[in-house]
């Protein structure tokens, strides 16, 4: 199989290692080319993905920002092969699938919305592995969903990569859950750590800290797109946020323990519930 990789960042990076180390050619393209010579050094990209060799891949993946992603089909749809698969990896599902679905509808390709939901505070290719992926959840967003054969098609181009489980669903679901799952802990942890006290946690900090504040080292140009590529779903779960962390300001105010003794098991309880 020959699959071709758009960007080869943490993601672009670790998918091209893991179809690499299962046997399959790599194509990859990115804007750094040093970054795709270095790829192509340590064997995880074979060769170019351009406009002569498009049309060679069984599988596309669209591993960069969603607008870098679908401007990028939207001007090389043409010369994808009919028989190919062309899968994003972006963060968002609905703008990228409103763009891509004609485009494929168009030129006879399969498109597929994709999220593998795997990752670190850091990014980039040297941060890649091929494991990356291994028994993680990947969430699809077809075009269909009544096509079993297709669903099943996708999930085996997907193999090498080593997920642990698919879920299907739209790209509005999607996008709502995703504000809460992704967008939501980015921003309050980069938001935390902007108190001043920050500066002098040193020796005063223990795990609660590090977890709280670990996604706080971020890419900014990529979730500032995220986010405001998601902004309704976003705003809505900031402002559900901000409402319930008002309640503890107010009891911690009036001194009222009882208030506050309630609020921490309640969200106790719900970190029960939620956890099954």
């Amino acid at each position: 199989m020959t699959v071709g990789i758009l960007g080869l960042g943490l993601i672009g990076g670790s998918m091209a290692r893991a179809y690499s180390v299962a046997g399959h050619t790599v194509l990859a393209a990115d804007r750094d080319e040093t970054i795709l010579s270095f790829a192509m050094l340590t064997g995880a990209v074979h060769g170019v993905l351009d406009s002569g060799s498009i049309g060679s891949c069984d599988l596309i993946l669209l591993a960069i920002y969603p607008g870098g992603s679908a401007a990028w089909l939207e001007e090389h749809a043409g010369q994808v092969s009919p028989h190919a698969v062309v899968i994003d990896c972006c963060g968002i599902k609905t703008e990228i699938c409103r763009r891509c679905f004609p485009l494929a509808k168009k030129y006879g390709f399969l498109f597929v919305g994709g999220h593998p939901m795997a990752g670190s505070q850091f990014s980039g290719f040297k941060y890649s592995r091929a494991g990356l992926f291994l028994g993680a959840p990947m969430v699809l967003v077809p075009p269909r969903f009544d096509d079993i054969a297709m669903l099943e098609r996708v999930k085996d181009l997907l193999k090498p990569c080593g997920f642990g489980s698919f879920s299907v669903t739209t790209a509005q679901e999607h996008d709502e859950l995703i504000a809460f799952t992704s967008q939501m802990p980015h921003i309050l942890s980069n938001a935390f750590i902007k108190s001043p006290t920050a500066l002098k946690h040193k020796g005063f900090s223990a795990g609660s800290y590090k977890d709280l504040t670990r996604v706080a080292w971020l890419n900014a140009p990529m979730w500032a797109e995220l986010c405001m590529d998601n902004r309704d779903n976003t705003i809505r779960e900031l402002e559900v946020y901000l409402e319930n962390l008002s309640k503890y300001l107010t009891v911690l105010k009036d001194r009222d323990m009882e208030g506050l003794t309630a609020l921490l098991e309640e969200g106790k309880i719900r970190k029960e519930e939620v956890d099954g």
